[in-house]
């Protein structure tokens, strides 16, 4: 009986891969790769000759059998595009699959995007949730920012360059202006790492198309000491409404102040709105004397 092992491979940088990934990958018998061009660059740099299977999301249904059958012969090594196999990438399918079947699972560690992009992004890396690809519906990429909006953790996403804008756009309505990083390229020729607000993020996205394969880590919800209370939050949001604010004004300025997500500032100034008497017309006649 052949052991799967999930090998992490470097994300850019062909170095940054460990002695015993390299041992792995030339001992067993098959390679499953979910990109087999990209696979054997690496394979090729290294002076690897093993038989390598593509294995990716559309053809996971006929090719996890054929790697189930090669594992009851040998070793077979599972490697992503990049980074680890199993992190938004179909390889936790054959994961699945081999441990249902009792083949033993073996992780060899290697590099991840998120954990790098984390580690220096400046912003506390002692708890954080990765969220993967951000959705790439909009409704739904609000919905899960909404669901995670009053988390103190730090949060990590993969985003496509040309989805980067929108999604920004919704961590601004949704999260508030709070401080991120974006991370591109990483360990590649153009690697960057860009640090401010989510505001200052969209300034630069706005003058600079986006490039490349994007990690965004995103600071956690402020602490509650630092967030109003519902009460302070509706007072500030009537004064705003009585001084002929729009809805949109007073929950862009209170959402700031507060650390209330703007969306529930924003639903909020909108029923306080209704129930407001709009503020006199200082232009009006007046009746006195009448």
């Amino acid at each position: 009986m052949g052991t799967l092992f999930v090998v992490g491979t470097p994300i850019g940088n062909l170095e940054d891969i460990t002695l015993r990934a390299l041992r792995v990958l030339r001992e067993c018998s098959l390679i499953a790769a979910e990109d087999t061009r990209r696979t054997r660059i690496l394979l090729e740099h290294y002076g690897i000759r093993v038989p390598m299977v593509s294995y990716f999301e559309h053809n996971a249904p006929v090719r996890i059998p054929q790697v189930l059958e090669a594992l009851a012969r040998g070793d077979v090594a599972l490697v992503s595009e990049a980074g680890m196999p199993g992190l938004s990438d179909p390889g936790i399918e054959l994961i699945q699959a081999a441990l249902a079947r009792g083949f033993p699972v073996v992780p060899v560690p290697g590099p991840s995007a998120p954990i790098t992009a984390l580690v220096v992004s400046g912003l506390p890396a002692d708890r954080f949730l990765f969220l993967g690809f951000l959705p790439r519906k909009a409704g739904e990429r609000r919905r899960l920012l909404a669901m995670v909006a009053s988390l103190p953790w730090t949060l990590v996403a993969f985003e496509a360059p040309h989805r980067l804008r929108a999604s920004l756009q919704d961590l601004l309505e949704i999260l508030g202006d709070r401080p991120m990083a974006v991370a591109r390229e990483l360990t590649k020729v153009h690697e960057e790492v860009r640090r401010g607000t989510i505001r200052e993020m969209m300034a630069h996205f706005a003058r600079h198309e986006p490039r490349g394969e994007f990690t965004l880590v995103i600071a956690g919800a402020p602490s509650a000491a630092a967030i109003w209370e519902e009460e302070e939050v509706r007072e500030r949001l009537r004064t705003l409404l009585q001084a002929g604010a729009s809805p949109a004004q007073a929950a862009r300025e209170v959402a700031r102040a507060s650390g209330w997500p703007r969306a529930a500032v924003y639903q909020m100034a909108l029923s306080l709105q209704q129930a407001t008497p709009p503020a006199p017309d200082p232009s009006a006649p007046s009746r006195q004397g009448k």
